[in-house]
């Protein structure tokens, strides 16, 4: 699994004032964090900065090759210009993020990753929006997003096509349907795309002491559908233990056994079943419980794990 560390981002209050204050302390700290605990890739979340994007973005790359230096690095904005300036610095080694199907993007983004040779995120969006259905998501990525980086001349091993996972709470009907995205772009395309998803999305609007669980989940979910790349928080250890658990195949624990169950479940297209769990053990229990609500079978609520 190729881990992209969203710790920086411009939505966090503290990376806000950071950037405000050109504190070029506090990204060396959390970069040199994000790759201790096993990230890949760092993405960078600017925001739209219309107006100081280049600027913003050729000092925060400098913060990063201080820190990290030679790590790939992922341009997260929809300022193009703030984005070229960080692919000068840094070449082929790096992501845009990213472009929909939309016409506007698709006709400017992936020529300039085609330009620098770097890989490039590609959405299962068009100017209508996130379709529900796979089917629709997986049309979108063979008929729009896939040709265009042939058309550029962008190697399929440098595209990264997301589904784009919404929230269960008040999305939970798209929360399967991403899943099965990832399983039929791998079925589908010959050569198939890499496949990335914005883990933490699944679990946004829900109470932060439930959120972990739900990715946590997710993502033994969405990698036995065949994902290849996550943004997600490195810097939660238990996450990334689970990563290691599938992975790894590690059995040594009964929770690290009921996901791997999960896992081969998913794989097979098929279900987790009632008697593939011990209900008498709390922490087995709730990944039960989670499981049917990511796949739309129970309702979500805030307080799900509590009922």
């Amino acid at each position: 699994m190729y881990k992209i560390g969203e710790n920086i981002h411009i939505i966090s209050p503290k990376v806000k004032e950071a950037l405000a204050n050109r504190d070029g302390a506090f990204f060396v700290t959390l970069a040199k964090k994000q790759q201790t605990a096993g990230a890949d890739v760092l993405d960078l979340n600017i925001g739209p900065q219309k107006k100081a994007g280049k600027e913003v973005m050729d000092w925060l790359v400098d913060c990063m090759q201080e820190a990290v230096p030679g790590m790939t690095l992922s341009f997260d904005t929809t300022n193009l210009e703030a984005i070229e300036v960080g692919l000068k610095k840094v070449g082929s080694n790096a992501i845009i993020n990213s472009t929909s199907a939309e016409e506007e993007r698709l006709a400017n983004v992936p020529p300039l990753a085609a330009k620098y040779q770097s890989k490039l995120i590609a959405l299962c969006m068009e100017k209508s929006g996130i379709p529900v259905s796979a089917d629709a998501r997986v049309g979108i990525a063979m008929e729009k997003l896939i040709p265009r980086a042939q058309e550029v001349g962008l190697p399929m091993e440098n595209l990264l096509v997301d589904p784009l996972i919404l929230t269960v709470s008040g999305c939970q009907e798209y929360v399967p349907h991403a899943v099965e995205t990832v399983r039929m772009l791998k079925m589908v395309a010959d050569p198939p795309p890499m496949t990335v998803v914005g883990l933490s999305n699944v679990s946004n609007q829900v109470p932060n002491e439930m959120r972990p669980l739900i990715n946590r989940v997710y993502i033994v979910m969405l990698m036995a559908a065949g994902l290849d790349a996550a943004i997600l928080d490195p810097l939660d250890g238990e996450l990334t233990e689970v990563i290691r658990i599938v992975e790894s195949r590690d059995d040594r624990t009964p929770v690290g056994a009921l996901y791997l169950r999960l896992f081969d479940a998913v794989a097979a297209v098929d279900e987790l079943q009632p008697d593939q769990v011990d209900m008498s053990d709390p922490a087995q229990a709730e990944i039960w419980k989670t499981t049917q609500v990511l796949l739309n079978r129970v309702i979500y609520t805030d307080s799900y794990l509590r009922l």
